[in-house]
């Protein structure tokens, strides 16, 4: 796993990026910052699976730092001196919160918790590709086909699943995580809070700053940044079928 280390106190970078290195040979240290504006950068080029992130920081703390990020696609480790911030670390979403000075032996657990997590994501992505997809439902799972789908909408942590029937199912994962499990081959991110299937795709228009209609009618907003990435995507689809 690839990993940036986060602290404003040098001894602090230095310490947990040794104590890593001896003792957890899983993690590649790719870089350490000093502040919240550095670790944006870090993360910006290494693209990092994890970050280790201390939160009582001058200016901006790590709390701050993570409000940086509409969508998040590294997991974080809270590694600080102080225990009472460890509820605000669940809501935001760490996999774990770390106590100075670190415990090897927790730091170990730790990382059992993020390699579990990094397998699930690569067997999520290597099922990217099928043309079914598994819902969690009240009795257990319900198996739909992709191809059933016209396209998926954001409600908070929920996402609304709208089908081809004309029933619509909610569920609880985020488009995130949709996004990353059903085909780019044929579902496009249009916005922070559409995902459709370009199958199901009728028209599209430059009109009122841009949106598609859906064979059901539904108007999806196109995103002024998003335009350009999916009119390609459009051209691409179209010469596969």
């Amino acid at each position: 796993m690839k990993a940036i280390i986060v602290d404003d106190e040098l001894h602090g970078r230095e310490n947990l990026r040794a104590i890593i290195e001896s003792y957890c040979p899983e993690i590649e240290i790719l870089g350490l910052a000093d502040s919240v504006l550095t670790a944006r950068k870090l993360v910006e080029i290494h693209k990092p699976d994890v970050v280790f992130l201390d939160i009582s920081m001058p200016v901006l703390d790590g709390f701050d730092f993570l409000n940086e990020f509409d969508e998040r696609n590294f997991m974080v480790v809270f590694v600080s001196a102080h225990e009472e911030f460890g509820i605000k670390a669940v809501k935001a979403g760490a996999v774990d919160y770390l106590l100075k000075p670190i415990n090897i032996k927790e730091l170990k657990q730790t990382i059992k918790k993020l390699l579990v997590l990094i397998n699930k994501k690569v067997e999520v992505e290597s099922s990217s590709e099928s043309d079914k997809l598994m819902l969690p439902a009240s009795h257990g799972f319900e198996v739909l086909l992709t191809d059933n789908i016209i396209r998926l909408e954001a409600e908070g942590c929920y996402t609304k699943v709208i089908l081809i029937d004309g029933k619509n199912k909610i569920v609880s994962r985020t488009l995130k995580d949709f996004e990353n499990t059903l085909s780019d081959k044929f579902f496009f991110r249009t916005h922070k809070s559409h995902l459709i299937n370009l199958k199901h795709i009728k028209d599209y228009s430059k009109l009122s700053g841009g949106y598609a209609t859906m064979i059901d009618g539904s108007k999806v907003e196109i995103s002024r940044r998003k335009a350009p990435e999916f009119l390609n995507k459009i051209k691409s689809f179209l010469n596969t079928i």
